[in-house]
């Protein structure tokens, strides 16, 4: 029996997407479920997986084209043995076929390793091939700590490329976590280029950005907010915290905690712009910028209010968890009254965030660095923060605006408010 594998059914609003990479080969057996091949939206990475046991017989379509809802992708063969695709059957030329495998394999021997576009940017830059590394992602694909292994286990001479490590993504990164510059041998003078196609994220992440600051008239305000109460709070409660909920205690659930404290204060913050209308949203869904393998993306914290520290921390815990391994589904990267990026996990000690449209206002987290400060006439050291909220003028007005950062603060310097919820 021959079945089609299809485009899964895309999310309303995203017309097509790109088929990023193929996990089988014809003559290759599948099992039920397993994944075949990725299709990249400019949200998410969608697996499609096979709908029987069976053999692929037969790629219609390869890595790179351009896909929508349902166009067929391959044909599965139900009664087919692994390694014996029908000949003359429309199977697409690929790379020499694999050994045949036991068509009980749950999964099927990668012929090639997929690389991730980030890990395939690192790859080109180094002057490394595919197949010479050790792909240890899902589904086998390289990753950029597997490209970095393969380089540092390479001996660099002329001509070579060495990377430096790239630094560990963060669930509440203000920006994709940034590939070091490569140290490339090059004779002086020469000036090397490389042109690297954007992916769909890349490319929808560019077009709101740019809405952004072309629809909005934004603004940014300022304060500063010591951090020692918090710090001490967490140091005295974070061993026991951890053994009672089973997740670390950390810092972003009480920035969630505060923004929710001051977006009750003054719901225009927390409200958007429909045409001519406001919306005022009666319910608190943050969203928390973080740095993905694939670029920017902003998971929702759903009814915040409702939600204890620890829950937010789960939640985080769980998202910073999926969101490195591409797993975040459409329905927790949609929506959001608020948004919450922290460019300290960076060290960035000062920024003006972008609003994340049809938001109307984004806090910014920054490093928190000992700094000497006046407190009742003497100056002390403490650690301190400079947040940043930019917001969208045309309903926001400044009061409102520097009001409500205010809140924050003063509910980040006096945690036990956030407790009692005062």
């Amino acid at each position: 029996m021959l079945i089609e594998v299809k485009v899964p059914q895309l999310a309303e609003g995203t017309p097509e997407g790109t088929l990023a990479a193929w996990h089988v080969k014809p003559g290759q057996a599948v099992k039920r479920d397993q994944n075949l091949c990725d299709i990249e939206t400019d949200k998410v990475v969608l697996e499609t997986p096979a709908q029987a046991d069976g053999v692929l017989v037969e790629i219609k379509v390869q890595s790179g084209a351009t896909v929508t809802s349902g166009v067929v992708l391959g044909v599965i063969d139900t009664e087919a043995k692994a390694g014996a695709a029908p000949v003359g059957a429309g199977v697409t030329p690929q790379a020499p076929a694999a050994a045949p495998i036991s068509a009980s394999a749950v999964k099927p021997a990668p012929t090639e390793s997929v690389a991730l576009p980030a890990a395939k940017k690192m790859m080109a830059e180094a002057g490394l091939d595919a197949a010479n590394v050790q792909g240890t992602g899902r589904g086998d694909r390289i990753t950029k700590g597997d490209v970095i292994a393969a380089v540092e286990g390479k001996s660099v001479g002329a001509g070579s490329t060495a990377l430096a490590p790239a630094p560990a993504v963060a669930l509440s990164a203000v920006k994709p976590a940034p590939i070091s510059a490569p140290l490339v041998n090059v004779p002086l003078g020469n000036r090397p280029e490389q042109r690297v196609p954007m992916t769909r994220l890349r490319m929808r992440v560019a077009e709101r950005l740019v809405q952004s600051q072309s629809t909005a008239a934004i603004l940014t305000t300022f304060n500063e907010v010591n951090m020692k109460p918090i710090i001490d709070m967490r140091t005295l409660y974070k061993d026991k915290f951890e053994k009672a909920h089973g997740v670390k205690l950390g810092f972003m659930s009480f920035f969630v905690k505060a923004a929710v404290h001051a977006l009750k204060m003054y719901p225009v913050v927390n409200a958007s712009v429909d045409g001519n209308d406001i919306v005022y949203h009666g319910y608190y869904d943050i969203g928390i910028a973080v740095g993905s393998p694939r670029g920017l993306v902003v998971p929702i914290l759903r009814d915040c209010d409702q939600m204890s520290i620890a829950d937010i921390e789960k939640q985080i815990a769980d998202y910073g968890k999926r969101a490195g391994e591409g797993k975040l589904g459409i329905e927790e990267l949609t929506g959001g009254t608020f948004t919450i990026s922290n460019g300290g996990t960076f060290g960035s000690m000062l920024s003006t965030p972008i609003i994340n449209p049809p938001q109307s206002a984004i806090l910014g987290v920054h490093a928190t660095k000992d700094r000497a400060v006046v407190v009742d006439g003497q100056i002390v050291v403490r650690p301190m923060n400079y947040l940043a909220m930019s917001y969208d003028h045309r309903i926001i007005d400044g009061r409102e605006a520097v009001l409500a950062l205010v809140a924050m603060k003063d509910a980040l310097e006096d945690p036990a408010r956030l407790l009692l919820d005062l």
